[in-house]
């Protein structure tokens, strides 16, 4: 087993402090191990080690047409977290996002172009879309609309993906709900949850009831329990706070404890809204 093999089992606050370096040097050397670089491809993704120069690498990879397809997917697969944390936290505080703000723009802009491009594989543009929605861009909608629409399996499984990620999607979510194809069903209960789709909840519920559903969908609608209705999910969850699995146990924990987190936002916007009153009546 090699040093990339022996990290690829290492939790990655245990990897060594040049971690990024050795992905950087795989990912760079077109004569290294296709496995050594499907590892690298997969590890460089992690916000413990993604930069600038781990970024550019990835995206590369995706751009190069001849590099393999499996290969190609990963890195843009790889590039979706950094993304996410990057339209999130909007660079208002540069040590909140690993890389820098014209970094971000040349990815969304050079996935968008892979995208485009007729002549990319299914798998590679596919995957690209599903990278590039956790940071959605105008394109997005079209995209996924386009993926949705066109009744190919993967495309649609694709395409509600991205409805987690892009707003404006509900009708679609909802009959998502319905399909038998599990995959499509587990990521409509994922988006149903994010958007806290009304229209869901009794279907989340059922899920949640049903002895019979699989550990993968019971997990998304646990988790989609705490999101939709946090004050109910102690009670909705109350079979599964003791499970004898750790993952459902410790789901149900999450779920439960997001109504704590509501309740402290409001008393914090309760006190502010007291601090303000007397700030009006001293003044």
């Amino acid at each position: 087993m090699n040093k990339l093999e022996i990290l690829l089992d290492t939790p990655p606050w245990e990897w060594p402090r040049n971690a990024g370096e050795m992905f950087l040097k795989v990912l760079k050397d077109p004569r290294a191990g296709q496995s050594d670089r499907r590892i690298a491809v997969e590890l460089a993704g992690n916000c413990t080690v993604i930069n600038d120069k781990l970024s550019e690498a990835l995206l590369a990879i995706v751009r190069n047409a001849r590099e393999p397809d499996e290969l190609r997917a990963r890195a843009a697969i790889s590039l979706g977290p950094v993304l996410e944390l990057a339209d999130t936290f909007e660079f208002d505080d540069p040590d909140d996002v690993p890389i820098a703000e014209k970094t971000f723009h040349k990815i969304q802009d050079a996935l968008h172009q892979v995208y485009l491009d007729s002549g990319v594989s299914k798998e590679v543009r596919r995957r690209v879309l599903e990278a590039s929605v956790r940071a959605p861009a105008d394109w997005h909608r079209d995209a996924i609309r386009d993926a949705y629409a066109s009744g190919d399996r993967e495309w649609m499984l694709t395409a509600v993906f991205g409805m987690r990620h892009v707003r404006g999607f509900d009708a679609e979510i909802l009959e998502s709900l319905k399909n038998a194809d599990r995959e499509i069903h587990f990521e409509a209960v994922r988006a149903a949850g994010n958007w806290e789709l009304d229209g869901a909840w009794s279907h989340v519920v059922g899920l949640v009831n049903d002895p019979d559903t699989p550990k993968d969908l019971l997990l998304a609608a646990i988790e989609a329990v705490g999101s939709m209705r946090p004050a109910e999910a102690e009670v909705i969850l109350a079979d599964l706070i003791d499970s004898e699995d750790e993952e459902i146990a410790e789901a149900v924990d999450e779920a439960v404890s997001a109504n704590d987190s509501v309740i402290d936002d409001e008393d914090e916007e309760d006190d502010e809204d007291e601090e303000d009153e007397e700030d009006d009546w001293l003044n």
